[in-house]
């Protein structure tokens, strides 16, 4: 049934993230979370109110605009890890350095995987890896072309708590040696409280 009068996500919100900034946001299911990173990667265009990323208006762009400023500045990791099943996971992590034409796409993929400890498993299609294996893929794929800021959802959702952790732990490690900016939506405190600050919806 739809409402019968205009929905309301987010309304009244204003903050700002700061280079090399770890972010938290927090909420009830529903509560706007991932449409608010959706926002912020400009994956979404709010009807009222702006979004900069990376120094650049999103208004002042159109869709092809907002991807190839995403493709420059960010990286993504998503609960359902949305990788390629015909690909390897080399492949998988190549993708973006591929769609950038950088010539060494295979050396750095091969580097970013040895990173997140699955530098035996590139030749592995994702069907054959654990779930934790997937999402330390995803991961690096996320990170290969050094994004300045990486967006993350719900990242660990689909995930044993022990693999979770390792997750988040590499999240953090990469986040702190590397100075990428990490906006994360969670539904775990515990998990918020490792950030340097918290937005709650």
């Amino acid at each position: 049934m739809l409402p019968a009068g205009p929905l309301v996500i987010l309304e009244g919100l204003d903050c700002s993230v700061s280079a090399g900034e770890s972010l938290a946001i927090l909420g009830a299911s529903g509560s706007g979370k991932s449409t608010l990173l959706a926002l912020l990667a400009g994956l979404d265009v709010p009807t009222l109110g702006e979004v900069w990323l990376a120094g650049e208006p999103l208004s002042s762009l159109d869709e092809d605009g907002r991807a190839a400023l995403r493709a420059r500045v960010a990286g993504f990791v998503f609960q359902s890890f949305h990788l390629l099943p015909a690909y390897t996971a080399l492949e998988n992590v190549m993708l973006p350095l591929e769609l950038q034409g950088a010539p060494d796409a295979r050396r750095r993929a091969q580097a970013a995987l040895d990173e997140v400890g699955l530098g035996e498993r590139g030749d592995q299609r994702p069907r054959t890896l654990s779930g934790g294996e997937q999402q330390r893929v995803a991961l690096a794929r996320a990170l290969v072309t050094r994004p300045r800021i990486l967006f993350a959802d719900e990242p660990t959702g689909n995930l044993d708590t022990r693999t979770g952790e390792r997750i988040m732990a590499l999240m953090f490690d990469l986040n702190a040696r590397h100075g990428t900016t990490l906006v994360l939506v969670t539904h775990d405190p515990s998990l918020a409280t490792r950030c340097a600050r918290e937005l709650r919806l």
